[in-house]
């Protein structure tokens, strides 16, 4: 709708993942280019792992898009699969016909077709999207696929995408085979706010834009504090404050219309960090009425005046003469 009005082609700011608009800065760039090595290499088994809204799945189409032709990448979208399910899934992709077959039976199924396509030249390489929710016993079908080889290659090659709690899931003692058989490992990094407005024009670049920036530097910075880097969240704010700016007839988008869209998204902005100062004034102050509250606690336990005085005379009053006889 607001595409026209800023002189873009299309919409620059979609969720959805096109290799078109891939961004290199942030280490993204040269993580690609070893993920590319490492499939290369052909051996063990990879993972790349970041938070929701991080930029996986754009990783992992840009790793499909640039393999070399002799590979053959199949997809396991489906990380609820029980341990059986996940040969017949493979299978599947593979273009295999498992119908009717048990599971050790596929297995030799997938064994057979994996060695005529390494006589071929071929490679096979699976990725697996969403890894952190497949159970514990999938993953561990799918780490006895990398057994399947010849005597110097590995017939499957994998590649592992998933969330945090997916490392959580390798740390477990059960789990101890599959974390030792992966080879590489990645971790996909928030966005550097310094980044940001790189990352934008970028993005507003590719959509077609030619000029001056459309954020303004406030915009910017505000978007940054709210994304906390997360590639996701940047994109919602952007989209929906380049329409705040559209509706507003504005030339860019300014920090107003950066509010509106927050109001409008799904996540709240994180709250303000507090001054320096105002901490230590706060330390200060509640550093003083705890020592006030120890003195007055102190003077409600001493005795009153006198009576410790009154008291020891009567004791030595009471005292017979016999213990202060020579």
């Amino acid at each position: 709708m607001y595409q026209s009005h800023f002189g873009l082609t299309q919409a620059p700011f979609n969720i959805t993942p096109n290799p078109a608009f891939f961004y290199s800065g942030n280490e993204r760039g040269a993580m690609l280019e070893a993920l590319l090595y490492a499939v290369g290499s052909g051996e063990g088994i990879i993972k790349v792992t970041g938070e929701v809204g991080s930029g996986k799945t754009m990783l992992c189409r840009m790793l499909d898009s640039q393999l070399p032709p002799h590979v053959d990448v199949i997809y396991l979208v489906n990380p609820s699969l029980g341990p059986e399910d996940v040969l017949y899934a493979i299978a599947g992709e593979l273009g295999l016909n498992a119908e009717g077959l048990r599971g050790n039976e596929v297995l030799r199924l997938l064994n057979t077709d994996l060695i005529a396509r390494h006589s071929a030249g071929r490679q096979v390489l699976l990725l697996v999207e969403e890894a952190q929710a497949m159970p514990l016993e999938t993953l561990e079908e799918v780490r006895l696929l990398t057994n399947l080889e010849t005597a110097h290659h590995k017939l499957l090659q994998i590649v592992l995408f998933g969330q945090p709690e997916l490392d959580e899931s390798l740390a477990l003692p059960r789990m101890r085979q599959l974390r030792e058989r992966i080879t590489h490992s990645f971790t996909v990094p928030p966005l550097a706010p310094e980044l940001l407005p790189d990352f934008l024009a970028f993005r507003l670049q590719a959509a077609g834009h030619r000029g001056r920036p459309l954020f303004s530097k406030g915009a910017v910075k505000l978007i940054a504090r709210v994304s906390q880097g997360i590639v996701r969240r940047v994109n919602i704010l952007a989209d929906k404050a380049l329409m705040a700016a559209f509706a507003d007839d504005a030339a860019t988008v300014r920090p107003a219309h950066v509010r509106q869209a927050i109001r409008d998204s799904s996540f709240a902005a994180p709250p303000r960090a507090l001054p320096a100062w105002l901490l230590v004034g706060a330390g200060f102050v509640l550093a003083l009425l705890v020592a006030g509250a120890w003195l007055v606690w102190q003077q409600s336990l001493a005795p009153p005046d006198g009576y410790g005085k009154g008291q020891h005379a009567a004791r030595e009053d009471a005292l017979p003469a016999s213990r202060f006889a020579g």
